[in-house]
């Protein structure tokens, strides 16, 4: 295994933060992933949103599941905590790590596949449960490291690399964050830097259930969404594993516009995605009008990106609970054991 490692020089003329480091200090390792690839651009967005908030590296916790989003981890935040979950189980070691240590910032990073497929479970009962996380889903509506299957984020009737089409129902996670009550919900496209990392700044700041899908293209099959389950179409697609072929380099997509006008952007393979960007009398604080207002602009065609809905008051699972301010791992003996007696109380409640 080669493992790519960035030089430790900085450049003298690099602007440190509040706290002394530079933008290279939250950097990783050496990405792996297709050249263009929009992961790379969201990695840079969180590099760039943890710089900016002066987030001490070493008090952010990175989880991810099983996919190509999943080995983004490896290239922001070198110097924090990192743990790479079973697919789809990326929630649930969330939730149990913040539940141990409240002290630490949470930020899940996941894939249409990981979170709306498989790990689609998981991802409902962290967010009904408050989770005090940024949850991000790098969505690019395919299985890129199995190489070009249908993601459960498809839009029916897209087509595959091959042709083929998807008659599935897509699951919108946006919309669904919205039904299960997470208290920040957004949307957003890699390309668009200005907009994603103010949003990961306010998601990375809030209290309670932060998510947020962010559309990123994949270079090799970036013009479909969603999920197929067929087996004939997986045994047509593991005859295109074993064919080896060159990814071209290629560049990342970029996208400028003002709030509440709508750019077609053109990808990799010529397909064009129509982004609608909010406009600035938008309300974000009404759920309701929010789950509205993303129904009419999807018939219409349209992927809406922005600060959907926000919750300038929520609490999270810490609360609900009424769980103990001291991280688990520094509690005494004492309070871990506190003898038979109060064991009996408890019992006692239960009966």
């Amino acid at each position: 295994m080669t493992y790519l490692a960035k030089p430790r020089l900085h450049h003298p003329s690099l602007v440190p933060n509040e706290l002394g480091f530079t933008r290279r200090d939250y950097e990783g390792s050496v990405s792996t992933l297709c050249a263009g690839c929009g992961h790379d651009s969201i990695s840079a967005a969180i590099i760039q949103a943890c710089y900016e908030l002066d987030l001490p590296p070493h008090r952010v916790a990175k989880l991810s599941g099983i996919g190509c989003s999943s080995k983004t981890p490896d290239y922001f935040l070198g110097a924090s905590h990192g743990f790479n979950t079973v697919h789809g189980r990326m929630p649930s070691v969330l939730t149990g790590a913040n539940l141990a240590n409240r002290d630490l910032i949470y930020l899940g990073v996941s894939g249409d596949g990981d979170s709306a497929s498989i790990g689609f479970g998981q991802f409902a009962h962290a967010v009904r449960r408050g989770v005090n996380m940024t949850y991000i889903v790098e969505n690019n509506g395919v299985y890129g490291l199995t190489k070009g299957q249908f993601s459960a984020t498809s839009d029916r009737g897209s087509k595959s690399k091959k042709g083929v089409v998807n008659h599935d129902s897509a699951i919108d996670l946006v919309s669904v964050a919205l039904q299960l009550g997470a208290t920040f919900v957004a949307r957003s496209f890699s390309g668009d830097k200005a907009q994603l990392v103010p949003l990961i700044k306010a998601a990375l700041s809030h209290k309670g259930a932060a998510f947020i899908d962010t559309v990123s293209p994949c270079v090799q099959f970036n013009n479909h969404a969603g999920s197929t389950k067929s087996y004939d179409y997986v045994r047509e697609h593991n005859e295109s594993v074993n064919r080896l072929d060159v990814v071209p380099l290629r560049d990342p997509i970029h996208v400028d516009y003002a709030p509440g006008t709508t750019v077609q952007v053109t990808q990799h393979d010529g397909s064009v995605l129509s982004l609608h960007k909010l406009a600035e009398h938008y309300d974000p604080t009404d759920r309701i009008a929010a789950m509205s207002y993303l129904a009419q602009r999807q018939a219409a065609g349209e992927i809406v990106t922005g600060l959907l809905y926000v919750d300038p008051e929520a609490t999270d699972l810490h609360e609900a609970l009424e769980t103990v301010e001291t991280p688990l791992n520094a509690l005494a003996d004492r309070a871990l054991i506190p003898g038979s007696g109060v064991l009996a109380k408890l019992n006692a409640t239960l009966r």
